[in-house]
């Protein structure tokens, strides 16, 4: 009868409990290469830049975000929900802002917001889950992909960067997964950093490393184990030299833009942050609720733009919002809207080379079973972003070529 090694028992017993660990479970990792960081196509080449990804959850009623407050028809399919004539924020003569969006008026007004309207893409699926896949990998509606198109992007062109891509959550968006390289998930780096930073797990890698032969097939647990103890020490030690000092809201997207902040002023090696904010599903009592959610989003982006500027660095970031889909143009019977198709997209920086309104307001008059018509294909705004901003090869990251849009340069 052959013995069972009691390091090897011992190691699977552990091994078990480094499985259960939440914090470990949910973080996707990078290799820590930190002095050797290269690309498969060379040296990073996005000129220090930093996008912010910000995914209004839920399917954001985007008629109520650009108010076509000249347009009978809105107000026809929207008697309890519309936004009055007089509360919008004019923005032009035929659009306005929500109310609550003073912050977002301010940057249109000073050229530092730039707005798509009727962005979605063929054959749209008014599924929450559908229709976020497909935003996040940058496919066809007909097609299912496992990797997100930033996860592509960190593939191409971040491989051993320990912190290119970081989402401000507890868990990992199919958006920042590659097929090699993943994005970090973390809500703060200290939690991070103190949560694999115990000495379990260190006798762990310890033990692992002096008897590799022992447990082979889970080697890989081990790596991921090592790499994430790596980055955790890089970002908590990178965090603390240039913190945030402006006072944000209270509020989870305030304090995930603090976060985001910090890293962006501390100089961390990071070209893509995510986070969301949520839900917009508002088939019923949309008014309050949408409302509760434009002002975390309002007072979240004023304070983060305000210290972006303040610290010379808001021409190297890029905000952009984008949700699975918009709303029906009718409200219902239940003081709300139900899923629609095309919607608008924000964007938002001081190194914007387009600013305002990009193109027409939806036609609510041609609509399809209800819905909006899409106009512009969002897989054009993902390939701006990756050539203009990032200096990446889009066509190889989305699988086709989209011609590009102008509110880049």
């Amino acid at each position: 009868m052959q013995k069972t090694n009691p390091l090897t028992t011992s190691m699977l017993i552990q091994r078990r409990n480094f499985l259960k660990t939440g914090g470990l479970a949910t973080a996707s990792l990078f290799l820590p290469k930190f002095l050797t960081a290269t690309t498969a196509s060379g040296a990073l080449s996005h000129r220090g830049r930093s996008l912010v990804m910000i995914q209004l959850s839920g399917g954001n009623d985007g008629l109520n975000l650009v108010v076509p407050y000249r347009n009978d028809i809105y107000y026809r399919e929207r008697s309890g929900l519309a936004i009055k004539r007089e509360e919008a924020l004019r923005m032009t003569d035929e659009a306005g802002l929500h109310p609550a969006l003073t912050a977002l008026k301010s940057s249109f007004d000073q050229g530092e917001m730039a707005i798509l309207n009727s962005v979605g893409y063929p054959n749209p699926d008014r599924s929450h889950f559908r229709s976020m896949d497909i935003w996040h990998t940058g496919s066809a509606s007909d097609q299912y992909w496992t990797s997100g198109w930033l996860g592509r992007y960190l593939d191409a062109y971040c491989a051993g960067r320990p912190s290119a891509g970081l989402e401000i959550d507890d868990t990992l968006s199919l958006a920042m997964k590659g097929e090699k390289n993943k994005g970090l998930a973390l809500q703060n780096t200290k939690r991070l950093y103190d949560s694999v930073r115990q000495p379990m797990l260190d006798e762990l890698v310890t033990a692992h490393t002096a008897h590799a032969h022992a447990a082979a097939p889970v080697d890989y647990l081990y790596k991921t184990l090592a790499e994430t103890q790596a980055s955790a020490a890089y970002l908590h030690e990178q965090y603390g030299k240039n913190r945030s000092t402006a006072v944000y809201p209270t509020t989870e997207l305030g304090k995930h833009l603090k976060t985001i902040a910090s890293l962006i002023l501390s100089d961390t090696d990071t070209s893509v942050y995510y986070v969301s904010l949520g839900s917009f599903d508002t088939h019923i009592n949309q008014n309050g609720q949408q409302r509760r959610l434009f002002d975390e989003l309002n007072g979240a982006l004023a304070a983060f733009t305000a210290e972006m500027k303040a610290n010379g660095k808001w021409n190297d970031v890029l905000v952009c919002t984008f949700s699975e889909f918009g709303r029906r143009v009718a409200q219902n019977a239940s003081g709300g809207t139900d899923h629609g198709t095309a919607n608008n997209m924000l964007m938002f920086s001081g190194g914007l080379q387009q600013k305002g309104l990009l193109n027409d307001l939806p036609d609510l008059s041609d609509l399809e079973d209800g819905d909006l018509k899409y106009h512009i294909d969002f897989r054009r705004v993902y390939a701006t972003i990756l050539e203009k901003w990032l200096d990446a090869d889009a066509k190889s990251i989305l699988g086709e070529p989209f011609k590009t849009l102008d509110f880049l340069a």
